[in-house]
């Protein structure tokens, strides 16, 4: 035989073992591989928690942050019960605890080494926020500073949580764990040799929950305000884990750096932040107060496990996840050390260099690096890609047992066609099957169950994905001689270049999240290049091989985003309003992220015999799922871990109309918080006001003639509910005074009035037409702004007997000299007084079934004409 018939032998023996298909029991193999390889790395990494310090443990572990103290010291907390502002509980027995646990420190602090000032400040003030003019009286904080005598620095770090809470819940994740973390690390610092280059101020919030007052009332009138340069704010929207570094700066990237070198548990990723601040996430944080009035750059961190408890009372100690205290304080002690120690906090302005783009990988370590470097590190590996593919095809022109090149080259040309249309077509089922889902009443199936999720919505996106391009391989095995494996990667460099598209899409909107694309296209990238390497070096690609190895740290990445994403975003949506449509938001993002992985997998199972059969099986998943989520398995509520959020206040409403009457009525007014409310109106209310009702109230009355809390509650006002019903019984009497009218001139007058209630008051100015004001005693932004009337003004009181005076002054046209000018609406709130509550109020409490939670309080709505 010679060489060339060997040769020849050789290359058709290659031939036929590339062309040959595996079993079909290999594919179900193949995918269970893949998950034991999600199970075993993605989810024990994502609860993943360092060992619990314990006091008795301290000797041996000095400068370090001892969880089961900060354990302790939350069920203490949690022990007190609710917290809001104004209550005797926040104001008095919650300050108590922490004044007693800082003068604890204190005493106990090396004297030699510290200088400790501290104080309970009570601030006043008013600001602009979500289309709101909001004043306080009298709100709580608690602010300490630490400082070494030999370290004297005018320029300090701020540390900031809240330990104010929502209504009825006592307020353990949110925010009581992260008040204990901060005592916690002030007690460690405290004790330790180590420089502390700047004063730290550690300021324990106490009311955050009515709007972020406490926040506003430090950094626009605390004395140590101006000194601060820099911030680490600690919040909560769920009941502990681990926390999400979420947003940081703005611009201010050395920030990242020190939490990139120095935070032991890293968890952040730039998508958070963007998504946050594009409103994706129903809440907000003191961060933003810190930013806009304060100019102070920052961390914002928050802990996001089990959402469901977010502001309800099983928000308690029991819930919290344990590995929550030592996971964080180890965090929260180490950043507070580095960033106090930082020489950036003496000039901050010189270190404004633009965003950061931040991630990290399964918690193991974090990668941080500049926007513009973020930038051209897209740039190359695009452009790297784009280069690889083509050596990579120029390679299969040159095959001997190939078609012509030309004919290779237009076969590649072809697959890219497929392989879009297979995008193309699991986009479409993905988000069909969210559409029907939301259209037949099915929607949220996945909200207790995200287990759901898999058939609902991967299992389109796998069967779209794969079903084209297996049909295009069996069309054409006959028509040409490319080689199977060739076919395969044709696939998926044809899915490499449309993410290169995504990638510098992103890339030109200014997205920072581009990195999301990159981190794939790099690992496909690395692949294609090896592959080369290995054809040049050793006559063979090693195709299977170097490319599964290199699509495991690209599939633990985005399945581990996956799976943060669903166990934060999903608990979101159960109060995200009831005009969202959650399983469209969810399908979007699943489909987003699962096209950076999927497709590079997927193809794979082109090389087991039935490929289509077994491609199929994941269309038949999704309609088994379809019908589960109609069966009690598929209800998504369930009772204590999982509920239906309604707000429900038992409302007096009294209206003084312009001919001198009066119209008085009382009821329960209902305001789902979720989109699926249709069953428990259905099945639970009985007598409820027809839907003219409120379309009357609307047409009359500022905001509908509605007690709202919240802007946001307008925007849902279509859903509310009204059922006529008993008078309730209020802790205190409203009674608005008018004190002085004057006419300033012919067109100008100006009205002044107190009121005298209860500690949150929320008013309606509604002018006629052909009125406007000109200047009133609140936050003067919605003016100045040119914003549209009626307007909303919120006002809190915390422990304060005197009324609230505030003034008007209007304009008006000549001829219009004896008014009516406007109305105005006076709705008070009464949040935290359960004891007032009748027994017609509890009855229809006792209605709603065990799998819905009601956050009700009693609440007044009264209108006059001036």
């Amino acid at each position: 035989m010679t060489f060339a018939s060997f040769d020849l032998a050789s290359d058709q023996k290659a031939y036929r073992k590339e062309h040959k298909k595996w079993p079909w029991y290999g594919a179900p193999n193949f995918c269970a591989i893949w998950f034991a390889i999600f199970y075993a790395a993605v989810i024990p990494s994502f609860f993943s928690y360092p060992k619990m310090l314990y006091v008795r443990d301290e000797a041996n572990h000095p400068d370090e942050f001892i969880g089961e103290r900060a354990m302790h010291l939350l069920a203490e907390y949690s022990a007190i019960g609710n917290k809001m502002v104004g209550s005797e509980n926040n104001e008095v027995h919650t300050v108590n605890f922490i004044k007693r646990e800082v003068e604890k420190i204190v005493e106990q602090s090396r004297s030699d080494l510290y200088d400790f000032e501290w104080e309970v400040q009570y601030a006043s003030g008013a600001f602009y926020l979500w289309n709101v003019a909001t004043s306080y009286a009298n709100v709580s904080n608690i602010v300490v500073r630490i400082s070494r005598k030999d370290s004297p620095n005018d320029n300090y770090l701020l540390v900031n949580s809240h330990y104010d809470s929502e209504v009825k819940t006592p307020g353990a994740g949110d925010d009581g764990v992260m008040a204990v973390i901060m005592l916690e690390t002030l007690r460690v610092i405290s004790l330790s040799d180590r420089p502390l280059d700047h004063p730290v101020v550690f300021l324990f919030n106490g009311a955050e929950e009515a709007n972020m007052l406490g926040s506003h009332g430090f950094i626009t009138t605390h004395r140590w305000a101006k000194n601060c340069k820099a911030l680490i704010n600690l919040d909560s929207t769920g009941a502990g884990g681990r926390e999400v570094l979420f947003q940081t700066g703005p611009n201010h990237p050395w920030l990242m750096n020190y939490y990139q070198k120095h935070a032991p548990h890293p968890f952040s990723v730039t998508l958070a932040e963007e998504l946050f601040q594009n409103n994706f996430i129903p809440s907000d944080t003191d961060f933003r107060i810190f930013r806009d009035f304060g100019n102070v750059p920052g961390l914002d961190m928050a802990h996001a496990l089990n959402g469901y408890v977010y502001h309800t009372k099983f928000d308690n100690f029991k819930n919290l996840a344990p590995g929550t205290y030592q996971s964080t304080g180890e965090n929260v002690l180490a950043l507070t050390w580095a960033l106090a120690n930082a020489p950036e906090l003496d000039d901050t302005a010189a270190h404004e260099e633009g965003h950061a783009v931040f991630f990290d990988y399964l918690g193991w370590f974090m990668v941080v690096y500049t926007e513009a470097a973020s930038i051209a590190i897209n740039t190359v590996v695009s452009v790297v890609a784009l280069i690889a593919i083509c050596i990579s095809i120029y390679f299969m022109t040159k095959q001997n047992d190939s078609d012509a090149p030309k004919a290779i080259v237009l076969r590649f040309c072809v697959i890219f066609l497929v392989q879009l249309g297979a995008v193309i077509i699991a986009w479409g089922l993905t988000l069909i099957v969210a559409v029907f889902m939301h259209a037949v009443g099915l929607s949220e199936s996945w909200y207790y169950g995200i287990w759901m999720t898999f058939g609902l919505y991967f299992c389109p996106f796998f069967f779209g994905l794969g079903l084209l391009p297996a049909f295009y391989i069996q069309w054409t095995k006959h028509k040409t001689n490319m080689k199977l494996n060739d076919t395969i990667a044709c696939f998926m460099h044809a899915h490499c270049i449309l993410i290169v598209l995504v990638c510098v899409i992103l890339m030109c909107m200014g997205v920072r999240s581009a990195f999301f694309p990159m981190f794939g296209l790099f690992f496909y990238t690395i692949s294609v290049l090896l592959q080369l390497i290995f054809k040049l070096i050793f006559k063979k690609r090693f195709f299977m091989s170097v490319h599964l190895l290199c699509q495991l740290a690209p599939f633990l990445f985005y399945t581990f985003l996956n799976y943060e994403f669903l166990l934060v975003f999903v608990p979101m949506q159960g109060r995200d309003g009831p005009d969202s449509k959650p399983d469209m938001l969810l399908a979007l993002f699943i489909a987003l992220m699962t096209m950076h992985f999927a497709a590079f997998i997927i193809p794979i199972l082109f090389k087991f015999r039935k490929s289509k059969i077994f491609i199929s099986m994941f269309g038949l998943i999704t309609i088994i799922f379809i019908i589960l989520a109609a069966t009690p398995a598929g209800f998504p509520f369930k009772a204590d871990v999982a509920t239906q959020r309604y707000y429900v206040l038992h409302t007096e409403r009294v209206l003084h109309n312009e001919d001198s009457t009066t119209t008085r009525e009382s009821g329960f007014y209902i305001q789902p918080v979720d989109t699926r409310y249709s069953e428990l109106y259905d099945t639970t209310l009985k007598d409820v006001e027809p839907e003219s009702w409120l379309t009357n109230n609307c047409a009359s009355e500022p905001y509908c003639g509605l007690p709202l809390y919240s802007g946001r509650w307008l925007d849902w006002k279509d859903s509310a509910r009204w059922i006529h019903n008993t008078a309730p019984v209020f802790p205190v009497t409203t009674e608005l005074t008018e004190i002085s009218r004057q006419s300033i001139n012919a067109t100008r007058k100006r009205y002044e009035y107190n009121i005298i209630t209860g500690d949150r008051i929320v008013i309606f100015i509604d002018p006629k037409p052909n009125v406007r004001i000109t200047n009133w005693s609140v936050d003067d932004t919605v003016l100045l702004d040119g914003r549209s009337p009626p307007y909303f003004i919120y006002h809190v009181f915390s422990m304060v007997t005197t009324p609230f005076n505030f003034w008007l002054e209007f304009e008006h046209d000549a001829e219009n000299t004896d008014g009516p000018y406007f109305k105005m609406s006076v709705s008070v709130h009464f949040l935290y007084h359960p004891e007032y509550y009748t027994s017609d109020f509890k009855d229809f409490l006792d209605t709603f079934p065990d799998w819905s939670y009601t956050t009700d309080w009693l609440a007044s709505y009264e209108s006059w004409v001036f």
